[in-house]
């Protein structure tokens, strides 16, 4: 069974301001919790296309969501291909383009995915190293940890997990891997945690964590995949239409808030000019200014969801 307590599901689904005969897209359906309240607010004429590469999470979906089949449409694909795989809904295009309502993103990795000890996410359990979200895709992070140069774990560790000692760590694991492959968790644990010295090992939660977030969003290409995304949300949405994403640290906050700033309004008429002639107001309007995070009974039943934050915006 897949699991997963949905984090901001009430303000997200309602951010997206839903029309009973309106088509919406969930590119990342998990657990199925946002796409099942979004498809209890559609009526006949509506349409949900629930978006997931993880073939579990796919199968949980049948039963999550078996009560709307009739206006849901479950399809496995990365995010990436949004435009493609909305060209493929009839109900998704208007004059021979896609044309939906509102998109919603909650990214990271699930909880299903970091609880099951054999795919090899959580650096609590030992497993074969993987990190992969689909399982038909080749790179794993065996293969990173074992194949990729000293400079390239590096870099990867401190980009995408913002980890300081990322060159000690690379530079363990490259020594390591000399002698015999590294092929568990486990022992990825103990090498990050002999590069890291002593004293920053007491503070800042588990040694590993950073490490390991960057090697899922390099072997998934998160931030990539993401940034590819949104550009096409903007294109895929109606007029009026809404993106809403919710994002768990701050590389996918920065992606999402630096996107929005560049397509919000920026008109430069004077405030005495009665409509806008400047041909500068945008294609974007924030719905929320600032970002919405999870209450503080969210929090006591959902400690997962503490760096959680949300972000809407609305096409003009």
């Amino acid at each position: 069974m897949f699991h997963h307590v949905t984090v901001l599901k009430e303000e997200s689904v309602e951010g997206l301001h839903i029309k009973p005969d309106g088509v919406y897209v969930d590119c990342t359906m998990g657990g199925a919790g946002h796409s099942s309240l979004i498809a209890s607010k559609l009526g006949p004429e509506g349409l949900l296309i629930a978006l997931d590469q993880d073939d579990v999470a796919l199968e949980n979906a049948k039963t999550v969501l078996a009560p709307y089949l009739d206006r849901v449409a479950i399809i496995k694909s990365n995010f990436r291909e949004l435009e493609h795989v909305l060209r493929t809904v009839p109900k998704a295009m208007r004059d021979g383009k896609s044309q939906v309502d509102g998109i919603l993103f909650d990214l990271g990795v699930s909880s299903p995915q970091l609880d099951d000890g054999d795919r090899g996410f959580s650096y609590h359990q030992d497993a074969e190293l993987d990190m992969r979200m689909d399982r038909e895709t080749t790179l794993t992070a065996k293969t990173i940890v074992n194949e990729w140069s000293a400079d390239q774990i590096a870099r990867i560790l401190f980009e995408y997990g913002e980890e300081k000692f990322s060159r000690r760590i690379a530079n363990v694991i490259v020594e390591a891997r000399e002698k015999q492959p590294i092929e568990t968790t486990g022992e990825l644990v103990e090498l990050i945690k002999e590069g890291i010295p002593a004293a920053a090992r007491r503070t800042g939660g588990h040694p590993a964590k950073r490490s390991f977030q960057a090697l899922r969003i390099a072997v998934n290409d998160e931030l990539g995949a993401f940034e590819e995304a949104l550009e096409q949300s903007l294109r895929c949405l109606a007029p009026q239409g809404r993106v809403a994403v919710i994002t768990f640290h701050s590389l996918e906050d920065r992606i999402c808030k630096q996107y929005f700033v560049k397509h919000v309004a920026k008109c430069t008429c004077p405030p005495a000019f009665p409509m806008c002639v400047c041909t500068k107001a945008g294609e974007l309007k924030l719905v929320t200014r600032k970002p919405i995070v999870p209450s503080e009974h969210e929090l006591e039943v959902n400690q997962r969801a503490r760096s959680a934050k949300l972000r809407i915006a609305e096409k003009l």
